[in-house]
């Protein structure tokens, strides 16, 4: 890789939750992100979240959908952001349950800690940390869920061996996750800002499912559920000169966000 990941992805995430705190993310942007977040959210009441943190959805499905979160368990949220998924599911665990937001961004866990506290809720922490690197102890969680950010790293089997290692026995994962369904070219992939834009780090399924194998993890489910039309790819925030109109054409259809499900 000619670039640092977890650098550019710290870049890129971090100035999108600076300027919704400071009220700058521009007016299309936003409106961008709201209409994706109500696409992924539909038949969901967001009456009660702070719309900081729905400027601030970045995924590219909704997990809780599939997650079938109980009443009392403890939950992860792997890049949580500006907190909607981990304050969306924090009324599933109920006053008996926790969940748990983690990320790497200073400016997203800032933010996220003041949506928290517009919502009131108290069964919400943010820790800070590397999904690479989960900083609880083995066997503490129920279940694990995360929306477009496993794309993100450029080590995925260091990701899912740590969700395999706190999770319970009989705990599982559900993700939302960007997979590629058909080849692009190289050039797509080394571009930082592709990579940083939940494009290029995106793997085909069977590989993201050998991954999965790999951890440990069964009854592994695949499932994409948006296709990436030439639309959606033009509605990302990355400079449209880095690639040429055929490269455009390639990425039309490459990626869907997929919903994935594993038990340990």
């Amino acid at each position: 890789m000619d670039f640092d990941v977890k650098k550019e992805v710290k870049d890129f995430y971090g100035n999108i939750a600076q300027k919704v705190q400071e009220d700058t993310y521009s007016t299309c942007s936003c409106c961008q992100e709201i209409s994706r977040a109500q696409r992924n959210y539909a038949g969901q009441n967001l009456d009660d979240i702070p719309k900081e943190a729905i400027e601030a959805s970045l995924g590219c499905a909704n997990p809780l959908v599939f997650a079938q979160i109980k009443e009392g368990e403890t939950i992860l949220d792997l890049g949580s952001g500006g907190g909607i998924d981990v304050l969306m599911a924090s009324k599933y665990v109920g006053e008996s349950g926790k969940i748990y937001g983690l990320d790497m961004t200073d400016e997203m866990l800032e933010l996220a800690n003041k949506n928290k506290e517009k919502m009131g809720v108290k069964n919400v922490e943010f820790i800070k940390g590397y999904i690479e690197d989960i900083p609880l102890e083995d066997g503490a969680l129920d279940a694990i869920i995360s929306n477009c950010v496993i794309n993100l790293s450029d080590n995925k089997q260091k990701v899912y061996m740590e969700a395999y290692r706190v999770l319970k026995e009989g705990g599982r994962v559900a993700i939302a996750d960007v997979v590629s369904l058909k080849p692009v070219s190289e050039h797509i992939k080394k571009q930082a800002q592709l990579w940083a834009g939940c494009i290029s780090g995106a793997m085909p399924i069977a590989e993201y499912k050998k991954i999965l194998e790999i951890a440990g993890f069964r009854n592994i489910s695949i499932e994409p559920v948006h296709i990436y039309t030439k639309e959606i790819i033009n509605g990302l925030s990355f400079d449209k000169n880095l690639i040429t109109e055929d490269e455009l054409n390639q990425m039309t259809g490459a990626f869907a966000g997929a919903h994935i499900k594993a038990w340990k």
